[in-house]
């Protein structure tokens, strides 16, 4: 009987620990869980761990973009080692352009054409909104930055958003900042910056 016994309490130890496992993840896997903080963009977990492009191309509210980015062949680019802050329209923003632009845009012939809008969304650097807060703050309330496709923007503070002002006087905000990449930072915004 006290065999029976010991055979029960050991199953009952052994069930519990399995289940306290289950309940709680042990601290090598939590600090994993930190290690790889995500924010949802479209529905989609971006992850620090990967590229620009790897968490774009998951993000249904980016397809527009991802369609745009891969007709002007800009896919390796935005892959490789940066660091870029990307200013990332959402297919709403796209929206917003007149009817046929964005199909008149991704033919072939306007490649480059293409490549400039998206060039001008880039910035060659790792900026966080905090810096760009800063950058705001130390000049004034009004900071210009000089992006990859030779556009210059001017970002600016509303409240507690950052705006970017393009070279049309177009006004985009920051929906969702602080993306997190691999090789840089995506700040989600709300309409698509245009050269002059």
């Amino acid at each position: 009987m006290k065999q029976i016994h010991k055979v029960a309490l050991a199953g009952a130890a052994l069930a519990f620990a399995f289940g306290a496992n289950i309940a709680a993840p042990s601290p090598s896997f939590a600090q994993e869980m930190n290690k790889e903080q995500t924010k949802m963009v479209g529905g989609a977990a971006m992850y620090p761990s990967k590229n620009i492009i790897q968490n774009a191309v998951n993000s249904k509210d980016h397809t527009t973009l991802v369609a745009a980015v891969k007709a002007a062949g800009l896919v390796d680019t935005l892959s490789g080692k940066g660091p870029f802050t990307v200013f990332a329209p959402t297919n709403e923003a796209f929206a917003k352009l007149p009817a046929g632009t964005v199909e008149t845009l991704v033919k072939p012939e306007n490649k480059d054409k293409l490549t400039k809008i998206l060039t001008c969304h880039v910035v060659a650097a790792n900026a966080m909104s905090s810096a760009i807060g800063k950058m705001i703050k130390d000049d004034g309330g009004a900071h210009k930055v000089k992006t990859v496709g030779g556009c210059t923007l001017t970002v600016k503070m509303a409240g507690d958003k950052i705006v970017i002002v393009d070279e049309k006087g177009q006004t985009a905000t920051v929906t969702i900042a602080d993306v997190k990449q691999s090789n840089g930072v995506i700040h989600v915004i709300d309409t698509v910056l245009l050269p002059g």
